[in-house]
């Protein structure tokens, strides 16, 4: 991986301020040589990255890597994914290589860091929102849709994780978005809802709020934010495997990022605040573009993207169950993320 790394960052240099600065017409962007690789994957030589700075439309820079395929021409156009995720990731993991992977299909892929975290701007830092986090693809498209090698017309998202069902909720928002693949998905709103399975009780919702409240209070008073925690470390013998699942990448050189809110302290315990009182899909029903949903046949989260894909209408929807995958197994195993078919699910829709 190193070697690789080295590689890359040779092929970076040669690419000159020039190409950089020609490379957008659009106004308050950057886009520069990566200059720290901090990439948990293994890094393809072959495939140009660029660092990338955007804004959204509530005013912070989102940050990302920019992708561009093989043997890549500026004077040719080229079908664009923007790509975020998992929940509490950063684009240096699980993003980072599907946008790689992706650009290595011919693609020119982002992957970027959502809105509060890693090298992206806002303040308070750590903070998620499921409106705020929609907002984050479509300027990923605004983006996306402004650089000059970009195809109009055929732009794409992929959520991963939480990034699922704000990428479901993006495509039903922005007509813009012409594909959407929501990989091993959560619908965050749900979760922090109703529990795991559906199982909070309205008695227990209401003490979630009520703690959520005096934790405000706290933060307000001490002018600093509580940190939820990420992956719990140590592992308890007892912990049920998903969670086993999700140390052995956050926690272990696998995963383990330092920027990466999973595995370090998590985001801020208020955050959830945005999440009980607000759904996610209730539009889903009305994307016309197509959609596919892609879950692992063992994921303790499976349930979310059937439900998902239970909202969508149309002949144009599909979902993908990858046979004997866990929800992590969809983050970075190779031989479980089902590229093969998420590019000819993209060169369809973007016939």
């Amino acid at each position: 991986m190193k070697t690789t790394s080295i590689l890359l960052l040779a092929l970076c240099g040669l690419l000159s301020p020039a190409f950089a600065q020609s490379s957008s017409k659009q106004p308050h962007t950057t886009m520069t040589p990566i200059t720290e690789n901090s990439r948990v994957f293994a890094v393809n030589p072959a495939i140009q990255t660029l660092s990338v700075t955007f804004p959204n439309r509530f005013g912070i820079t989102l940050a990302g890597h920019l992708y561009l395929p093989a043997n890549f021409d500026e004077s040719k156009t080229y079908p664009a994914i923007a790509v975020s995720g998992p929940f509490g990731a950063v684009k240096e993991q699980a993003s980072g290589l599907y946008a790689q992977q992706l650009a290595s299909m011919g693609y020119i892929a982002l992957a970027f860091d959502p809105s509060f975290t890693g090298e992206s701007s806002g303040e308070p830092r750590y903070v998620a929102s499921p409106d705020i986090n929609t907002e984050d693809f479509c300027a990923a498209v605004d983006f996306l849709s402004l650089l000059p090698y970009a195809e109009a017309g055929h732009i794409g998202i992929v959520g991963i994780c939480g990034w699922g069902g704000f990428a479901i909720n993006a495509a039903a928002l922005d007509p813009r978005i012409k594909a959407t693949v929501a990989s091993t998905m959560y619908d965050m709103c749900r979760v922090n809802t109703f529990g795991y399975n559906d199982t909070t009780t309205p008695e227990q919702r209401a003490a979630l709020r009520q703690s959520l409240a005096d934790q405000r209070l706290k933060d307000a008073a001490a002018g600093s934010y509580q940190r939820a925690g990420g992956v719990i470390d140590p592992l308890p013998d007892d912990a049920p495997q998903f969670v086993k699942d999700y140390y052995a990448y956050y926690k272990t050189p696998r995963g383990y990022h330092k920027r990466s809110l999973n595995s370090n302290q998590g985001w801020n315990t208020t955050s959830t605040q945005a999440f009980i009182n607000t759904t996610l899909l209730d539009y889903a029903g009305e994307i016309t573009t197509p959609v596919l949903i892609v879950h692992g046949e063992k994921a303790h989260s499976r349930y979310f993207g059937e439900t998902a894909f239970s909202k969508l209408r149309g002949d144009n929807k599909e979902l993908l169950i990858v046979p004997g995958a866990n929800h992590t197994d969809l983050y970075d195993n190779m031989d479980k993320i089902p590229f093969e078919r998420i590019n000819a699910f993209f060169r369809k829709a973007f016939q």
